[in-house]
């Protein structure tokens, strides 16, 4: 069974190529590293991976590659944290609809050339950004206001492509929706404006290492965004791509969508505090002040993950805390390193 994965050097899917690796499928990876610039992970020399330079809006590219696959995991699009959403507004939405269509339409004559099965589709919780169902289940999105932020918006119109092709050309597909992901490999992008966060800059997409890379750098007290009062539910990488897996090969994931989250509820305050006292064992004080929050922060991310349990028996398993032990000596290396 071969599976291409679209955007595989980037943080999730590097993740989830070696789940796919472990489980004994053959994998084609598809990147142009331009979110890090080159990066090199455990699985390249693998052999039973392929790796493939070049852009995933070439359509011709994608048809070729294809042709030897029976999945397909449309992962590839501009991504990153809120200050990213800002800066690259347009962009964003432009870019990731041409990602897209082009997923699609190459989709579409693999399917009809029979060979490809299905396509997985890469979603976001943002499609939620809306919301007031809390937790919040499969079908919210629907309900919901659209999402404010253009990227929230694009992924939504993502899963509109999905039904779409089935409606039109009967391509089977599986949406996903990663929560909050937790785990070690990102790095700062290769392009963007760091953003100050009192004496250090935001060099990372996700609160989780750039909260640890304040704390290992002695910034006191520790800047966050906002009140602090904000609900996520952090989810290991390493269980995300467990859930895609199983979205994947899983028969009940016909057409379906699923939320894929840990059920742990954390406020960013809470977890300021978890990764100060981890790093400063020696009791310092927690002190925290207060950035003003950016215009799409949303305060409240908490989803309701019992389709994915029903249907798939999908469980996140990674506390919080263990996540948060992976990722400091990782930061630690990297500061060392001088690429943070």
């Amino acid at each position: 069974m071969k599976i291409l994965v679209t955007g595989a050097a980037g943080f999730i899917c590097g993740y989830l190529v070696d789940e796919l690796l472990r489980a004994n499928y053959e994998v084609v990876g598809l990147d142009n590293f331009s979110k890090y610039g080159a990066v090199e992970h455990p699985f390249d020399h693998h052999p039973r991976y392929t790796f493939v330079q070049g852009d995933a809006k070439d359509l011709r590219l994608l048809k070729d590659l294809l042709v030897a696959c029976d999945h397909f995991v449309g992962a590839a699009a501009m991504i990153g944290g809120i200050n990213y959403f800002h800066q690259y507004a347009y962009d964003l939405l432009a870019e990731n609809a041409r990602l897209t269509a082009t997923a699609f339409d190459a989709a579409i004559v693999a399917h009809r050339n029979g060979r490809l099965k299905k396509i997985t589709v890469i979603s976001s919780s943002m499609v939620y950004e809306s919301t007031t169902e809390f937790p919040t289940p499969e079908g919210a999105e629907r309900r919901s206001r659209p999402p404010q932020s253009t990227y929230g918006f694009q992924k939504l119109a993502t899963e509109y492509f999905a039904q779409g092709a089935w409606d039109q050309y009967r391509l089977p597909f599986t949406v996903v929706r990663p929560f909050n992901a937790v785990g070690i490999g990102e790095r700062g992008p290769a392009e963007g404006q760091p953003v100050a966060s009192g004496n250090l800059k935001l060099v990372m997409s996700h609160v989780v290492p750039d909260l640890v890379q304040k704390a290992l750098k002695g910034q006191d007290p520790l800047h966050i965004l906002g009140s602090g009062s904000q609900v996520r539910h952090y989810t290991h990488a390493g269980d995300l791509a467990r859930g895609i897996r199983l979205c994947i090969e899983h028969p009940a994931a016909l057409n379906q969508d699923f939320n894929l989250s840990s059920t742990e509820r954390t406020t960013v305050l809470g977890l300021a505090e978890m990764i100060w006292r981890k790093i400063h064992a020696d009791g310092r004080p927690f002190r925290y002040v207060s950035d003003p929050p950016y215009e799409y922060d949303v305060q409240e991310r908490s989803p309701d993950a019992s389709k994915a349990a029903r249907l798939l028996g999908f469980q996140a398993t990674t506390p919080l805390s263990e996540a948060v032990d992976e990722v400091i000596p990782w930061v630690a290396e990297q500061i060392s390193l001088g690429q943070i």
